[in-house]
């Protein structure tokens, strides 16, 4: 139990990581010095961790790694979007 508790704290702050970027990115309506790259590997990784954790039967896993994977893939939407919208200026 305690081991679980401790899995999911330790998700949670790893998913959180990308918050203030995602949130930036958002505020700001600019994704300019974004690395799409980055984002695109984290959620690959992510979706990674989430088949792992299912098959192994680890809620911990999955579902901390699915906040992480929602929030890349939520950064990886609006680097595309605000990048279009700066091309079309």
């Amino acid at each position: 139990m305690v081991w679980s508790v401790i899995g999911f704290l330790a998700g949670c702050f790893s998913a959180a990581t990308y918050v203030p970027q995602v949130y930036k990115t958002w505020k700001t309506k600019s994704a300019k010095s974004v690395s799409i790259q980055m984002f695109i590997i984290a959620a690959i990784t992510a979706l990674s961790w989430i088949t792992y954790g299912i098959m192994i039967g680890r809620p911990p896993i999955y579902v901390s790694n699915t906040v992480g994977f929602v929030l890349s893939v939520a950064q990886i939407a609006l680097k595309v979007k605000y990048d279009r919208v700066a091309c079309e200026k």
